[in-house]
């Protein structure tokens, strides 16, 4: 089972690709506002648990078993993203660090009816494709 931190990377990391195709050690830094020691420690765990491939001072990739569970957890944040503007109408402000929060905690079970209650959304509340 994947540690609240290794989720927060692995999505990090997801979130880069999808905007530029790759990660680097830096912009994850900046991004998680930790040190880049940390990143690369936490650089060298993902990778000997076969998520990411990685060398320092290059790219960070992803292996099929890592974008799997970046896909998933990044689905997880946008369906409950929606749950909460549409449903429960939190305050647009506060949804991503709420949805920040509530991603760890919610089982796959539950998101998945949580995205039937929605109607199987395709985009979440920013008009960011919904993985899977």
């Amino acid at each position: 089972m994947l540690t609240k931190n290794e989720e927060d990377y692995l999505r990090a990391i997801y979130l880069m690709e999808e905007r530029r195709s790759n990660a680097k050690s830096i912009d994850l830094a900046d991004y998680l506002k930790v040190s880049k020691p940390s990143v690369s420690e936490m650089m060298q765990r993902l990778s000997g648990e076969g998520m990411i491939s990685y060398k320092k001072y290059s790219g960070i990739k992803f292996t099929p078993k890592g974008r799997r569970i970046a896909s998933k957890l990044t689905a997880k944040h946008r369906v409950i993203e929606l749950f909460l503007k549409n449903v429960i109408k939190t305050n647009s402000a506060k949804i991503h660090q709420e949805a920040d929060r509530l991603e760890h905690a919610f089982s796959d079970e539950s998101v998945l009816k949580l995205r039937k209650l929605l109607g199987n959304p395709k985009k979440d509340p920013h008009g960011k494709l919904i993985p899977g």
